[in-house]
């Protein structure tokens, strides 16, 4: 078994400022914007943007409020949708977080650091995500 590093493979430079962690573990968030609400997976995670698994439409540059569902404790951000990936999920870069939720981001961040996992891409008719899998080191 070929494992790799818990950061996501790309094939050319990236555009991002800093890494973000593909989730290995169940990680959830309820989202909101002024004329929809939900409850998504989180697919991939840094403290400046994440991706989300929802097959529901929003436009690039619309604002959502953000609120992790996590062991860390409440964690509130604002984010901005970046890109939609129809049939997959929403990128987003996170606008705020307040200072006392900043804290518990990091605590999230570190522990899923700690998760390594197989990247993998998601099929080419685009469906769903594949199962992940934990990387035995």
């Amino acid at each position: 078994m070929k494992t790799v590093s818990t950061l996501q493979v790309t094939t050319g430079p990236s555009r991002r400022k800093t890494p973000r962690i593909l989730i290995d573990d169940d990680l959830w968030i309820y989202w909101e914007s002024h004329s929809y609400r939900d409850v998504s997976r989180v697919r991939d995670l840094s403290h400046a943007g994440l991706f989300l698994e929802t097959k529901v439409r929003r436009r690039e540059g619309e604002l959502l409020n953000l609120y992790f569902l996590v062991q860390e404790g409440h964690i509130r951000a604002q984010a901005i949708v970046r890109h939609m990936t129809p049939g997959l999920g929403i990128g987003m870069k996170i606008n705020s977080i307040s200072s006392q939720d900043a804290p518990q981001l990091q605590r999230l961040l570190s522990r899923l650091w700690e998760s390594p996992v197989i990247p993998q891409v998601p099929p080419p008719n685009g469906s769903t995500f594949p199962p992940r899998n934990q990387a035995n080191f």
